[in-house]
């Protein structure tokens, strides 16, 4: 199952790669057809048309990003569940951005391929700004 696993932290790392470099073709052939998206904005539903516009359009830059904590779960052969910590730098609307982040991402076989068919992201706070329970 090594050999999966790394197929699948590749295919994150496409993905990651694919925004980074706002490569809208290969972004869009990653997303399936019914895809849900979560994060600090909230929830989305998005298929490859509307996230090819989200990858053209979008008010942001990713300049760079790096992968920590990753781990990879197979619930079915054809499900992969990938979750990671990500520090992520670029820009957002027009701001400087450096965060902390973890991740995580739900591919499906789609024949010979895999497809995103949910990613969450939540930012992760320092121990400073985190208050006792």
């Amino acid at each position: 199952m090594t050999n999966d696993k790394q197929q699948i932290i590749d295919q994150e790392k496409r993905f990651w790669t694919s925004m980074k470099d706002k490569d809208v073709a290969t972004a869009q052939s990653m997303i399936h057809e019914d895809c849900l998206i979560t994060g600090p904005m909230g929830a989305m539903r998005v298929g490859p048309e509307k996230y090819a516009e989200m990858t053209r359009d979008g008010k942001w830059r990713l300049d760079a990003f790096k992968f920590s904590d990753v781990d990879v779960t197979f619930p079915t052969k054809d499900v992969a569940v990938i979750a990671y910590k990500v520090h992520q730098t670029g820009e957002m609307k027009g701001k400087p951005m450096d965060l902390n982040a973890a991740d995580s991402t739900t591919w499906v076989r789609a024949g010979s391929s895999w497809k995103v068919a949910l990613h969450t992201e939540s930012l992760l706070q320092s121990e400073s700004e985190l208050e006792p329970a």
